[in-house]
């Protein structure tokens, strides 16, 4: 084929694709390329301006060297090389030969960690997380421009799995501290970190949620940045230039990232960090309950309406709940006046109260929020819980609800007494409808329908009110634990 003719087909296939794109309405050029690649986000200027502040923090421990000849134990990378390059694991050291007099055993530092951390202050105070520093007999930070300093630990707090440390500089590029209110969820971030020792690597994405309950105090970002070994304790920065959380965990099958990200919100850790810098330790507060989520079938047969709150299982003994009156069962709703919507949102209000200072707290009681005064205690480390769990009694059984299924007795003065109840009935034996849902024998029955019980008698008086086809509402003492159960009419499927 003749140079011309090549040209000709070549254009015959040009013109038909043209007129099939123009037919189509959507005629191509390249200003649209450009037009789309205008509109995708620009992250340049965020990373020149971040990326002084965010350093690479290495923990080492001391361990015993090998005392034999040449010198402690090969490097982890020249095992790695016999692996690879030999198949063979690498040879062992030698041993000195009897009477052979041994050198005097030596110590040498080892790496346990590579971690991320951002500059709090130009003078050296630096946030990263408590598990890059823990266990580490020395921190090595190294700065973008590649300086190295030995760093001070001020604090950690395991809860938060937040730490500060210290290196002796000034004149640091410290960074700016974002607004949680004003993060949302679709908006553009950043992580810069250290995954896997590469220093100052940069990763997008947008936040996928906030207020991720993943532990007891913290309300985690979840976003898709990826994140991987080496990037815990740096920062997520929006698109403001602002650190709006520290970099913690991510969720994976495999040890990589694998799409969802957690970092710690940056007011939490602030708060934190204050503690850690002005006492080196992190002070809470705490009321002394054991608590539950609400279902939705509870919140509505009790009258609560949606679910909400943090339900009430227990009280420590001598507890600042139960010096207030605060009861098994009670849903406190409301905390120094902001509302409980999740069960994790009380710890975290109640932890971020000084202990000693009076709190207000509403809880939801049988059909009625009741509004109480609390004194907030220091947090302690949690104690087991005596074994105080009422046992049956021998005694004949006092009264029956045969439709419920449920044998019943009174409790006795020692009962009562050891269960800190005025009332209530035992439960000798659970069938039909109240056994499907969840009655056993053992159980105390503290109220129906919202209604206190205080013996056999009342319970069925109780009953006998009640509209049989809706579902009925008990409020049970299991042990030290409160709950409860919602018995519905008819055969359950």
């Amino acid at each position: 084929m003749d140079m011309v003719s090549k040209w000709k087909r070549t254009r015959s296939v040009m013109l038909t694709a043209a007129l099939v794109v123009a037919t189509s309405g959507a005629l191509w050029t390249p200003s649209d390329a450009y037009a789309q690649v205008q509109g995708l986000p620009d992250f340049t200027q965020l990373v020149t301006q971040n990326a002084g502040s965010v350093v690479n923090i290495r923990a080492t421990e001391r361990v015993a060297a090998n005392s034999a000849p040449g010198g402690g134990q090969m490097d982890e990378e020249m095992q790695e090389f016999f692996r690879r390059f030999f198949g063979v694991p690498m040879p062992s050291q030698p041993t000195p030969r009897r009477g052979q007099p041994q050198q005097p055993q030596q110590e040498e530092e080892r790496p346990t960690g590579v971690g991320s951390g951002f500059i709090l202050t130009t003078d050296g105070f630096i946030m990263t997380n408590a598990h890059v520093v823990e266990g580490a007999d020395e921190l090595l930070v190294t700065l973008p421009d590649k300086r190295e300093f030995k760093a001070r630990l001020i604090g950690a707090d395991a809860r938060t799995d937040v730490a500060v440390v210290k290196i002796e500089a000034t004149g640091l590029p410290a960074v700016k501290i974002g607004d949680l209110n004003q993060l949302k969820v679709g908006e553009w971030v950043i992580a810069i970190g250290s995954p896997f020792g590469l220093e100052n690597t940069v990763t997008a994405g947008i936040v996928s949620a906030k207020q991720r309950d993943t532990g007891d105090y913290l309300p985690f970002i979840q976003t898709d940045v990826a994140i991987n070994p080496g990037n815990s304790g740096g920062p997520l920065i929006n698109m403001r230039g602002e650190v709006v959380g520290i970099n913690s965990q991510i969720y994976s099958r495999s040890g990589g990232f694998m799409g969802i990200s957690f970092s710690i919100p940056i007011d939490e850790a602030i708060r934190v960090s204050d503690q850690l810098r002005a006492t080196g330790r992190v002070t809470r507060g705490r009321i002394g309950v054991q608590i539950d989520q609400v279902s939705k079938d509870v919140a509505e047969s009790i009258g609560l309406g949606r679910p909400r709150g943090a339900l009430v299982r227990s009280l420590e003994p001598g507890s600042p709940a139960e010096k207030a009156g605060i009861e098994p069962g009670d849903i406190i709703i409301r905390y120094e006046g902001a509302d409980i919507e999740r069960t994790s949102d009380l710890p975290r209000l109640v932890g971020n109260t000084a202990p000693g200072k009076k709190a207000s707290i509403t809880v939801f009681r049988q059909g009625k929020p009741r509004e109480l005064s609390i004194m907030v205690a220091e947090f302690e480390p949690e104690q087991s819980a005596s074994a105080a769990a009422a046992k049956s009694q021998a005694a004949p059984s006092a009264g029956a609800v045969q439709s419920l299924g449920l044998n019943l007795r009174n409790l006795t003065a020692a009962e009562k007494s050891e269960l800190k109840v005025n009332g209530g009935v035992w439960v000798d034996g659970a069938q039909g409808l109240s056994a499907r849902a969840g009655v056993r024998a053992g159980d105390v029955v503290l109220s129906l329908a919202n209604q206190p019980v205080s013996d056999v008698r009342s319970f069925e008086a109780l009953y006998a009110k009640v509209d049989k086809a809706k579902p009925l509402t008990l409020l049970l003492r299991r042990g030290e634990w409160a709950q409860y159960v919602v018995i519905r009419p008819g055969p359950q499927r």
